[in-house]
């Protein structure tokens, strides 16, 4: 009978933390939605509980805070969605790819074609942050997190380059670090593509370049 009874608990358990898994996943989407279309100051939690189907405790439960859930939502937007987003980076099909490639130009070249999407799916999000930043404290110090940890990131890149061999030899890691966080910034893709009007397309290639003539040798 002992033997039963432990497949069944161990059933249970699986099956809850599915269960909690898609919760999370329903509340990032519901949430992802009414921020893009009111923004951040302009969507209550009830809200966001009613649209997703949950209690507010859920929510609460489950993120901390409105700005744990924000930048769930932003998380989930740079992924390309909530389930992306339980993927660790480095096994996304996209950045796994920029990471296998041997060729430092090509490598550069996948890097580059990852900003429009990313951009594109998660600016409006993080146009509101920045915004509601300047007066709540506690977005400022997600904001700070956020572009913390796309230095982070962006650091990791350049590093792997140096450690193959492939980085400019008059170019240290923290200078093409900082170098690749300017220019892959939401600033910049706002600049040329929001004001002046570039194209996705030509983005990418004007980014292409750029990368390429900063970090790897002529």
């Amino acid at each position: 009978m002992m033997n039963d009874v432990k497949p069944k608990r161990a059933y249970r358990s699986t099956r809850r933390a599915e269960q909690a898994a898609q919760t999370r996943r329903d509340i990032v989407m519901a949430a992802g939605l009414l921020f893009r279309d009111r923004g951040y100051t302009g969507v209550a939690m009830p809200v966001i509980a009613k649209e997703a189907g949950v209690g507010v405790e859920t929510i609460y439960r489950a993120f901390g805070s409105k700005a744990g859930l924000f930048k769930a939502v932003i998380d989930a937007a740079v992924a390309g969605g909530a389930s992306r987003a339980e993927t660790p980076v480095e096994a996304r099909p996209a950045i796994r790819a920029v990471i296998d490639e041997v060729d430092p130009r090509r490598q550069v070249e996948r890097y580059a074609a990852t900003q429009p999407g990313i951009h594109r799916r998660s600016g409006p999000l993080l146009r509101a942050l920045s915004g509601a930043a300047a007066t709540d404290p506690e977005l400022k110090a997600l904001w700070d997190e956020i572009e913390s940890g796309r230095l982070v990131g962006q650091g990791r890149f350049v590093g792997m380059l140096a450690e193959r061999g492939a980085l400019r030899a008059d170019l240290s890691v923290e200078e093409g670090r900082d170098g690749l966080w300017t220019l892959c910034s939401l600033a910049v893709y706002d600049m040329l593509v929001g004001t002046l009007g570039w194209t996705a397309e030509r983005y990418q290639q004007w980014l292409t370049e750029r990368l390429t003539g900063l970090l790897l040798p002529p």
